[in-house]
């Protein structure tokens, strides 16, 4: 009997792939993250460029090592980890010792991915489980902002090359977040400069035009669920509205509470995290309403000025809940199936 040339594989759907692999998509977050990141090193200088390549290094150095320990095959070419120490870097302040940083990107890589599986199997996003290890750890060293010296790029601040596991010594000269400066100063931060960029803050959280300009970048890639950012933001300004109708001198405007602090880098880059967010397209707006109803009521009430690094936290942690209680119609039913 003559043998078939071709063997017909009886496959599960998908059957069409999109062509974007897990590298692709990783790679196109790093593009986009470039004009940022390019960004903060033209503000902050060389203290930006040593902050970013130590926390780079620490995540893809603790992903590297891990695969080899556990014997498995390492996942560094896929890019994950280049994302994870990009976006933990740009949320730190120019200011914090290396050791810190090297030991916060250990702990987002570690604890944050690895210890549940991998890529794929992460319910939080691990750049922000490295911060919030690192503000719950050294509460004074993520609080310091430092005025942006002339010299930047001939000059760190004392604390950035502080000994390991010593106490770094910090300069004089520091500043407040728009903020804090709002929180607890009641002083409002010129519009401006923050769409400009030109305030003190975390490396990579200034310039709220060029997050947009990457965001943008990924949603014309199909790389983005673009309701999750827009679900934040409109929510946030509804909700801080209503508040600075009731009483403008004490509750901040919708357009401060879009242009401070870390709300633009978060729900851009953080929030969307495709592992961390629900599956369905009115789950991702659930997702982005609670997240953020929760950055409002942080930094209004709350004890610290910001809360996007919670609130976005706090949003990983109901979605699974929210893809659980929102089901994607059954093809050929009429409802939704148990």
């Amino acid at each position: 009997m003559k043998r078939l040339a071709k063997i017909l594989d009886i496959r599960s759907s998908p059957h069409v792939a999109s062509g974007q692999s897990v590298d692709v998509i990783m790679f196109n977050v790093v593009l986009a993250l470039l004009p940022v990141t390019a960004f903060a090193v033209y503000t902050f200088g060389l203290a930006a460029i040593l902050t970013l390549a130590t926390a780079v290094a620490s995540c893809v150095g603790t992903e590297y090592a891990l695969c080899r320990f556990t014997g498995r095959e390492t996942s560094i070419g896929d890019w994950s980890s280049t994302v994870t120490g990009i976006l933990y870097g740009l949320t730190l302040p120019p200011s914090l010792a290396l050791w810190m940083v090297a030991v916060g990107g250990i702990i987002a890589v570690s604890l944050g991915k690895f210890l549940f599986g991998g890529l794929g199997y992460n319910p939080f996003n691990p750049a922000l489980v490295g911060r919030t290890v690192l503000q719950a750890t050294f509460p004074v060293a993520m609080t310091n902002w430092p005025a942006t010296p002339v010299d930047r790029f001939t000059s760190v601040p004392s604390s950035t090359l502080a000994w390991p596991f010593t106490e770094p010594a910090y300069d004089a000269v520091s500043t407040a977040t728009p903020l804090a400066s709002w929180k607890f100063e009641q002083e409002m931060t010129d519009t401006g400069d923050l769409l400009l960029g030109t305030v003190s803050g975390s490396v990579g959280e200034t310039c709220t035009l060029l997050i947009l300009l990457g965001g943008l970048y990924l949603v014309a890639r199909r790389m983005m669920n673009w309701r999750i950012p827009v679900a934040i933001l409109l929510t946030v300004a509804l909700f801080s509205g209503l508040l600075n109708l009731s009483n403008p001198k004490h509750y901040a405007d919708p357009l401060f509470m879009w242009l401070s602090g870390g709300l633009m880098l978060g729900s851009v880059f953080m929030a969307t995290d495709m592992v961390g967010c629900p599956m369905t397209h009115p789950g991702c707006v659930l997702y982005g309403i609670l997240i953020g109803v929760l950055v409002v009521v942080i930094r209004v009430w709350g004890g610290m000025p910001e809360g996007v690094m919670y609130a976005i936290l706090l949003g990983n942690a109901a979605s699974p809940l929210i893809d659980n209680w929102i089901q994607p119609r059954v093809y050929g039913t009429t409802g939704n199936q148990s």
